[in-house]
């Protein structure tokens, strides 16, 4: 095992403010810490989400770090009132990072233009804040890749949350100047990341849990818990032959160089 005190793991995308978590989340929170994930970055949802965030924010300054953003499964007919709240609160406070903000063609097609008007309205509030982004692309890859060449003039940095993509897809994002978001499903068996990022510098790797979601294996299926980071580290140190905190250490620095930060 590895010891907890050398390690400094980031989880650069969980939702710990979410009410899966209201009657553990101190608790949670602190064995997260126990086992070495040192802070937490904290992607918005829409206007209701945030203040809870805040509040989550507010409780653990040093440790907790929020981005403002509206996540393209809030985008429908009303969108544009969103987006009005998210570019008056992105002044009032301290953000890292415009988050998490993209595409989503799974759950619905209804909203595709609206999406993408909304995604590039906050790639330009990201611009204009000087902040890196955080990209939700769940089937949505290739347009996402596609509208980030075509606004290139706004220079956008950041993550790619969650991404499950191709060895092409990875390459492309990387040329783009932007990071993988590596989470719990490095872990699943069949998921084939494990062949895709064992091609991928490590430096341009950051880890995530997306809590309470997509919780590693042998936990898939249950409440992803910020604890289970270590698990998505010590895939990854296999995969690249590594110890567990060169994963921790390079993994932190790049999210360090992300938010602009020191660890």
């Amino acid at each position: 095992m590895p010891n907890s005190d050398m390690l400094h793991l980031t989880d650069t995308h969980t939702h710990l403010y979410l009410e899966e978590f209201n009657n553990d989340r101190d608790q949670l929170i602190h064995q997260a810490r126990e086992k070495g994930v040192s802070r937490f970055f904290l992607p918005n949802i829409d206007s209701t989400s945030l203040p809870s965030l805040y509040e989550l924010c507010d409780t653990f300054p040093d440790w907790t770090f929020p981005m403002i953003g509206l996540h393209p499964c809030s985008v429908n007919l009303n969108f544009k009132n969103e987006l009005d709240i998210i570019h008056d609160e992105s002044v009032k406070r301290k953000f890292y990072a415009v988050g998490e903000i993209g595409l989503d063609f799974y759950w619905d097609q209804s909203f595709i233009r609206q999406q993408e008007e909304a995604f590039i309205s906050q790639l330009r509030l990201a611009d204009q804040l000087h902040l890196p982004v955080v990209i939700h692309s769940r089937n949505s890859t290739d347009r996402i890749i596609e509208l980030l060449k075509e606004h290139h003039s706004l220079n956008p940095k950041g993550i790619f949350h969650c991404f499950s993509g191709s060895e092409s897809q990875a390459r492309e994002i990387i040329e783009l100047g932007m990071y993988l978001g590596i989470g719990g499903v490095l872990t699943f068996k069949n998921s084939g990341l494990d062949k895709v990022i064992a091609g991928v510098p490590a430096d341009r790797i950051v880890l995530e849990t997306d809590a309470p979601y997509l919780a590693p294996a042998p936990y898939r299926g249950k409440r992803n818990l910020p604890a289970y980071l270590l698990l998505v580290a010590e895939k990854l140190a296999a995969i690249k032959g590594i110890t567990i905190e060169e994963v921790a250490e390079i993994t932190t620095s790049n999210a360090d160089t992300i938010f602009g930060l020191s660890s």
